[in-house]
């Protein structure tokens, strides 16, 4: 994990990085002497053994702290969301862990046990997302709303990235905002971040893109349903195809009635599941440019995670999960992912993101608009 000081930005997860220095050193310890023949490896600077060394002390001692730190986290994170529905754990997730980094309530202690944290939760919970679709919901769409869906999901990913290139704005960026804009939000973007070689700058620049955004359409989208001559049912439409992150879109459309509310939420879990295919392309894309991953190995053809993904999707769809554990499920999909984004705030430097300027702000919101204008269009066109 590169130093968090203001002294330079993160680097690429594509650039080397020295193998055999412990996670721990601080910037000016010398490298660790490698053990002779026959001795133990040495401990890290900081007395901690060192990832590699093995052993479940060892390990609980590495990654023990930045785990607990998660923990309380995500606790936090959802009892806020509890208490402010509008704005998503996830949301709070990242913003608190990159407050706590920020302002030296976290030391780098908690560091190896957040990165953890944050690969194996987003897996697991973006795994686990696939349990809150149904496929017999989508059929259950008029066609022209699916072809509404389809539209705005391919135009909006499109076009932003048409428009970060034009802007000449970092490749990772402008993939995961374009990913998270016209998918699902930080979630999507997380996930999309899991199989491309895009850093932690990227990543914290998306979601916060996101959280201003969206709850800009929190407030702007009501406004304009009865100027546009929108029906309820319409607006629901509408909400669901261009709002970002879920709870944006339940707090959007519930001001137009439960009818808006329940076209809004199916509209939006189908865009949800054009998750995977996105990723799966972008990884077989990848795949045939020879473009390696973060580790130097070529993308596996489709990411397990996106398979576990489409596998929770038919269990849902064959209808032998009760209520409760779909209820349950989708708690602890929350609670994982806002780990896993709460790991990934501890590792974002916030004078990183100052000095990334107005342009990505620009891009925001030309994706918002783009996915507004098509989505809105369809609207008027196809139903």
């Amino acid at each position: 994990m590169p130093p968090l000081d203001g002294t330079a930005r993160p680097p690429h997860r594509s650039d080397p990085e020295p193998a055999a220095e412990p996670l721990l050193r601080s910037a000016g310890d010398a490298p660790a002497e490698p053990a002779a023949p026959g001795e133990s490896p040495a401990p890290s600077a900081s007395g901690l053994p060192a990832p590699g060394d093995g052993g479940g002390p060892g390990w609980l001692a590495h990654h023990g702290p930045g785990l607990a730190v998660v923990v309380v986290g995500v606790a936090v994170s959802y009892g806020l969301n509890r208490l402010v529905p509008a704005v998503s754990a996830l949301t709070i997730a990242v913003l608190l862990g990159a407050l706590a980094r920020n302002t030296g309530l976290l030391g780098d202690r908690v560091l190896p046990g957040a990165k953890l944290a944050t690969k194996k939760l987003l897996r697991t919970g973006v795994v686990l997302l696939g349990l809150q679709l149904a496929l017999s919901q989508v059929l259950q769409l008029d066609p022209g709303v699916l072809l509404v869906v389809a539209v705005t999901v391919a135009g909006t990913f499109a076009g932003t990235m048409w428009l970060g290139r034009r802007m000449g704005i970092r490749p990772g960026t402008t993939l995961l905002v374009a990913t998270g804009f016209s998918i699902c939000g930080a979630s999507a973007a997380a996930a999309m971040d899991a199989v491309s070689d895009s850093d932690e700058e990227d990543l914290a620049t998306g979601v916060a893109l996101v959280t201003i955004f969206g709850s800009l359409a929190i407030v702007l989208l009501p406004l304009l349903q009865h100027p546009l001559g929108l029906t309820d049912t319409s607006f629901g439409v509408w909400s669901g195809a261009s709002v970002h992150e879920v709870a944006q879109v339940v707090a959007t459309a519930s001001v137009a009635g439960p009818a808006a509310l329940a076209v809004a939420t199916v509209v939006k879990l189908t865009r949800v599941v054009l998750l995977a295919p996105l990723i799966a392309g972008y990884s077989i894309v990848r795949r045939r440019k020879g473009t390696p991953d973060a580790t130097g190995k070529r993308p596996p053809l489709v990411p397990l995670f996106v398979l576990g993904f489409i596998a929770m999707v038919a269990v849902r769809s064959s209808g032998v999960l009760p209520a409760s554990v779909l209820t349950a499920a989708q708690t602890l999909t929350t609670l994982l992912l806002a780990g896993a984004l709460f790991g990934l705030g501890t590792s974002v430097h916030l004078m990183s993101l100052i000095r990334t300027g107005a342009r990505p702000v620009v891009l925001g919101a030309g994706s918002t608009v783009l996915a507004g204008a098509l989505s809105l269009a369809g609207i008027l066109a196809f139903t």
